[in-house]
C-alpha cells in the first residue's frame, strides 16, 4: 500500500462521485427503492468525511465538492431515465462488486467502511431482481400481476420432476427411433423385439447415472454455498445481518420493520442461516435433491417411454407389430409433448406438436436407414 497521504484524495473523489451518482438516481425513484439509493448515498458521504478528516490531519488542501458527475456516471442516470433500470443496476452491481476490495489493505479505512463496501453490491443485486414489479425509472411502482405473483411455485430445485418428464421424452423418442430403424431392415420379430429391450435397459441405464451424477454434483455446489454463508455467520455476523436488511429493504418493506426483522432473525443462527440461503441464495436447505431418488425416477420414466414401441412386439408381428408401434407411439409422442407444454408454460398444442415432429422425423429417418441398410445387405 501507498503510504503517500495524497492516496486519500482518490477515496474521497470516488466516495463523492458515488454519492452524487446514488442521489441523482434516487430523484426519479420512488417508494423503497428511492430510500435505499438515498441511503446509500447518505453512506458515501459518511465515508467521505472520514477521508476529509484524514487529509486535513495530513495538512493537504480539501477539494470542493464536485457539482458534476463524471461521463459515464452521467450516462448512467440519462439511461436510466429513458430506458428500464435494469441494466443500470446490474453496472452499478459489478461497479460495487469490483470495489469491495478498495479498503481491503487500507490501514486508515475503519472495518465498518469495508463491510458497507461489501454489502453495496448485495444491495444492488436484491433491488436488480425485485425490479419486475417497477416501471422504468420515473414511474411509479407496477402492481404485481398474475405473471409476477408466487413464480416460486413452479421451481423444482430437487430436480425429480425434470427427470421424469425428460426421461420418459427421451426413452419414446429414441426407443421409438431405434425400433423404426430395426424394422426398416426387415428382420424377424424376435430381432426387433430384441433391439428394443437392449435399448430400453442400456438408455434407462444411461439416464439414471447420468441424472445421478447431475444431482449429486448440484447438491454438493448447493451445500458448499450453504457452508460458505454459515462460515460468514460466524465471521461477519454485522454485515450478514445488513445483507439480510437490505435485502427486505429491496423487497420494500420499510426501513425500521426490515431492521428490526434482521436483528430478531440474527439471534437465532439456525434460522439466520435458514433464512439468508433461501432469501440470498435462493435455495431451500429442505429441499436440494436427492440423487438417489432422481436417478431411480429417471430409469423408471425413461423405461416407461421406451417401452412404448416395445409392447407390440411381445403380442404381435411382422405388419400388425409394426402398424400397431407407429399409431401408439404417434398417440405416445402427443401426449408426451402436451404434459412438456404444461408444465413448461410454452402451451400444449405448440409442444405436442414439436415433439411428434422430432419424434416421427427420427423415426422416419431412422427406418429408411434401416430399410436402406437391410437391401444392401
Amino acid at each position: 500500500m501507498d503510504r503517500d497521504p495524497k492516496r486519500f484524495l482518490r477515496y474521497l473523489e470516488e466516495e463523492r462521485q458515488a454519492a452524487l451518482l446514488y442521489r441523482s438516481l434516487a430523484t426519479s425513484m420512488s417508494g423503497d427503492r428511492r430510500e435505499a439509493l438515498l441511503e446509500l448515498a447518505d453512506i458515501e458521504e459518511r465515508h467521505a468525511r472520514h477521508w476529509i478528516a484524514m487529509l486535513t490531519e495530513a495538512g493537504i488542501d480539501i477539494p470542493p465538492a464536485p457539482t458534476t458527475m463524471h461521463a459515464d456516471d452521467a450516462a448512467l442516470v440519462h439511461q436510466a431515465n429513458t430506458m428500464s433500470v435494469d441494466d443500470v443496476l446490474e453496472h452499478l452491481e459489478s461497479a460495487e462488486t469490483a470495489a469491495n476490495s478498495l479498503y481491503d489493505d487500507e490501514p486508515d479505512a475503519p472495518q465498518s467502511m469495508v463491510e458497507d463496501e461489501a454489502s453495496h453490491a448485495e444491495a444492488f443485486r436484491r433491488m436488480r431482481e425485485d425490479s419486475d414489479n417497477v416501471l422504468p425509472i420515473r414511474g411509479a411502482m407496477k402492481a404485481p400481476g398474475p405473471d409476477h405473483m408466487e413464480a416460486w411455485h413452479s421451481t423444482d430445485t430437487s430436480g425429480k420432476a425434470r427427470a421424469i418428464v425428460f426421461g420418459m421424452s427421451d426413452g419414446l423418442v429414441s426407443n421409438t427411433a431405434l425400433v423404426m430403424g430395426f424394422a426398416g431392415a426387415n428382420p424377424n420379430s424376435n430381432t426387433i423385439l430384441f433391439a428394443g429391450l437392449a435399448g430400453l435397459l442400456a438408455g434407462a441405464f444411461s439416464m439414471a447415472a447420468g441424472e445421478y451424477v447431475s444431482v449429486a454434483s448440484q447438491r454438493d455446489l448447493y451445500q458448499r454455498e450453504i457452508q460458505k454463508e454459515a462460515e460468514e455467520l460466524k465471521t461477519k455476523p454485522e454485515e450478514e445481518q445488513k445483507e439480510l436488511e437490505l435485502i427486505y429493504r429491496a423487497k420494500g418493506v420499510p426501513r425500521d420493520v426490515a431492521a428490526a426483522t434482521a436483528a430478531h432473525i440474527m439471534e437465532d443462527p439456525k434460522k439466520a442461516l435458514d433464512t439468508l440461503a433461501r432469501e440470498e441464495l435462493g435455495l431451500n436447505p429442505d429441499e436440494l435433491g436427492s440423487p438417489v431418488k432422481v436417478a431411480v425416477s429417471s430409469f423408471i420414466a425413461f423405461a416407461i417411454g421406451a417401452s412404448i414401441a416395445v409392447l407390440p412386439y411381445l403380442f404381435l408381428a411382422g405388419t400388425a407389430a409394426l402398424v400397431l408401434t407407429i399409431a401408439l407411439s404417434t398417440i405416445s409422442l402427443f401426449v408426451v409433448g402436451g404434459i412438456v407444454g404444461k408444465i413448461s408454460g410454452r402451451g400444449v398444442v405448440f409442444s405436442a406438436l414439436r415433439q411428434f415432429a422430432w419424434g416421427a422425423g427420427a423415426a422416419a429417418v431412422t427406418f429408411a436407414v434401416g430399410s436402406i441398410i437391410g437391401v444392401n445387405v
